[in-house]
């Protein structure tokens, strides 16, 4: 959530930064500002009122005490009148904050000053490309084929337990999944996150915390007896760990990686996009999340960034790093850049992480803040990555390392799938 300092200090260029996000709603800002002005007007009053209160309570003591009976009984007529007063004044309050926070809670987050101005993924910013695309051999054929052909996930199955895009993985698949699970936790933990198992479902202040809510209320799955939401990524438990917290300066950086299965409606998706494990309801993903100092978060940002790319290197994938544009960005993310790896099979690049910088957007929702050296408490920023998303590193997987005897593992996987091929 944005600080109305921030909006009124500076409400122009806010617009701007607002502009390139292509938010539509631009007029909410000075609704924002206005609301503000109207809330310590009255705030104002309210405080005349209770001072009023306050020293009329006094004098009447002394006029009591010194048997001026009139004189108090005047001043309690008075004290009457500033209660009405106060009491008006606090019920305009409530209305006036109420409408200044649900107008402050649909603004976006500001993008950095690095984010490229555009509306569509077809305008973010290719920073950088890593790895050899492959030459498959010539019965190469897509993943979705290999999972049939080796057995590795049942479709068919999810879709009578379930539904429609929820797979279920046997055997090899199923063991694969554990296996990339496992190397991925060990990759991140060894590196000096501290591994987390949350739960898998969150309130509503949690989906609020990290700013799924009011935004993306259309994609989760919501239990609505309980008032809880399946989560659509561990982003979302694991970073309310420190929500309603003061840390410590020397605390930071906070690291932590979690597991988890992700669950996301993917309302309107169709065609060539859902085939196979390119878009599903139900999939596994390992996170890595800080909690930094302000001054460090773009440091960090290209520190984990860096520490995605040796994880797909590592892997062997082909892959290219794109900075998003404004208009394709995350509601909550003051920059974001994304991951794709290249599925050779059917000539695409398909997503599999994103690392975002949230800056004071999310600690601010959820109340995350720090004490400095001076013992001033001031809001923390937040970051996430995808360390990484399992259905399409597996397509890629698949795809790219498939032979007419089999697919061929990269080395990192040996020990932990106990072999080195799947046939």
């Amino acid at each position: 959530m944005l600080q109305v300092s921030v909006l009124k200090s500076n409400p122009d260029w806010v617009k701007e930064r607002l502009s390139v996000k292509n938010f539509k709603q631009i007029d909410l800002v000075d609704t924002i500002v206005a609301l503000d002005d109207e809330r310590k007007s009255i705030q104002v009053g309210y405080d005349n009122a209770q001072a009023g209160i306050n020293s009329l309570s006094k004098e009447i003591g002394k006029s009591m005490s010194a048997g001026m009976i009139d004189q108090a009984d005047s001043y309690k007529k008075q004290v009457v009148e500033y209660k009405e007063q106060a009491a008006a004044c606090s019920e305009k309050l409530a209305i006036v904050e109420k409408d200044l926070y649900e107008a402050l809670v649909q603004l976006p987050n500001l993008p950095a000053k690095e984010v490229p101005l555009g509306k569509t993924p077809e305008e973010n910013l290719v920073v950088r490309q890593g790895g050899s695309i492959p030459a498959l051999y010539e019965g190469a054929v897509e993943h979705w084929h290999l999972l049939d052909k080796y057995k590795l996930v049942n479709f068919e199955l999810g879709n009578k337990i379930t539904g429609s895009g929820f797979p279920v993985y046997t055997g090899k698949g199923a063991k694969l999944q554990r296996s990339l699970v496992q190397y991925f936790l060990d990759f991140n933990t060894d590196a000096g996150y501290l591994e987390y198992l949350p739960p898998f479902m969150v309130n509503e202040q949690s989906a609020f915390a990290t700013g799924q809510l009011p935004d993306k209320e259309g994609q989760m799955y919501h239990v609505t007896e309980d008032k809880l939401y399946l989560i659509p990524t561990a982003e979302v438990p694991v970073t309310n760990v420190y929500r309603d917290t003061i840390l410590k300066e020397d605390e930071l950086p906070v690291k932590m990686t979690a597991y988890s299965p992700c669950f996301r409606r993917e309302a309107g998706s169709y065609g060539k996009d859902v085939r196979g494990l390119n878009r599903v309801h139900q999939f596994e993903k390992v996170e890595i999340i800080q909690i930094v100092h302000p001054d460090k978060s773009y440091q960090v940002l290209d520190d984990m960034v860096a520490h995605v790319e040796r994880l797909l290197t590592s892997l062997q994938l082909p892959y290219r790093i794109l900075r998003l544009c404004g208009g394709d960005m995350g509601f909550a993310s003051a920059i974001t850049y994304d991951f794709e790896v290249y599925s050779a099979a059917q000539k695409r690049w398909l997503e599999v992480s994103s690392v975002s910088n949230f800056e004071n957007f999310q600690t601010n929702r959820m109340k995350c803040r720090f004490k400095d050296g001076n013992s001033k408490t001031q809001l923390a920023h937040s970051l996430n990555g995808s360390s990484l998303a399992l259905p399409r590193i597996v397509a890629c997987l698949l795809e790219n390392n498939q032979t007419a005897e089999g697919v061929v593992l990269p080395e990192v996987l040996h020990n932990y799938f106990g072999g080195k091929i799947i046939n």
